[in-house]
């Protein structure tokens, strides 16, 4: 394994994100500040509890998970894609580095950024609700698993994309409406019955419910079918990636 070269590509990636770190920082707790004012105390006021927890402590999970599963996508594929834009894709492929410590140069970067967006949001939730984490390894574990997972995912389409408009459509599109979808801001208990069912084929719901019984306890799927997602899915973005370095998809075009 080739660590200086994972080194050298992790710090790379960082670098950019430090440029900015305060706006990294600001964006966020702004973002949740809105969300708590809009669904704390608007929709708040009208739902007390849900399952005997305050409905602004409730959708903490759900914003961590919306905000981590977002930026870690935007930054794996924008860090993948812009050596592909400007041609110096071709300088790594060309250098004595394996596809998985280039892989865990810029997932290892995006994951972090992704983690780091997590903990702001979670620090800053804890400045309008009462936070009290029943399983504080799980949700480390949860938020680090879905910041790898999201990131791999988000390589993908880096690679995938040909052009910057490309590389907002599947998170615009399919993710961030799986996630609000997906049990976010609320239970899908409330739901009709047949919405329920419907709803269980959202893949996002067993990694939000996952994450909130770490919060909580609680959960609307079994915790061992969240953490079975999480790793199938993991696990075929893995296996996409090595596929796409195997035959040169959309890299060496």
């Amino acid at each position: 394994m080739n660590w200086q070269a994972i080194r050298a590509i992790y710090t790379f990636e960082m670098a950019r994100f430090f440029r900015t770190l305060m706006q990294s920082f600001i964006s966020p707790v702004i973002s949740t500040s809105l969300y708590f004012v809009v669904f704390g105390a608007a929709i708040g006021s009208r739902i007390d509890q849900v399952d005997g927890i305050s409905y602004g402590a409730f959708i903490v999970p759900g914003l961590i998970m919306l905000s981590v599963m977002t930026q870690a996508i935007s930054n794996a594929s924008f860090g993948i894609y812009f050596p592909k834009f400007i041609g110096t894709i071709y300088e790594l492929l060309s250098a004595p580095v394996n596809f998985l410590e280039i892989v865990i140069g810029y997932v290892g970067a995006a994951a972090t950024k992704a983690l780091f967006i997590g903990v702001v949001i979670l620090a800053t939730s804890a400045l309008f609700v009462d936070l009290q984490i029943q399983h504080p390894l799980a949700m480390i574990a949860f938020m680090v698993l879905t910041c790898v997972s999201f990131s791999l995912f988000g390589f993908i389409i880096g690679i995938w994309a040909q052009n910057f408009e490309q590389l907002q459509l599947i998170p615009l599109l399919v993710v961030t409406p799986l996630v609000f979808l997906g049990g976010s801001f609320y239970s899908i208990s409330m739901l009709p019955p047949v919405w329920q069912t419907i709803t269980l084929f959202n893949p996002v719901v067993y990694l939000i419910s996952g994450f909130r019984w770490a919060f909580f306890g609680m959960a609307d799927v079994p915790i061992g079918l969240s953490l079975l997602a999480i790793a199938g899915f993991s696990a075929m973005c893995l296996v996409a990636v090595w596929w796409i370095f195997k035959t040169g998809w959309r890299i060496r075009q």
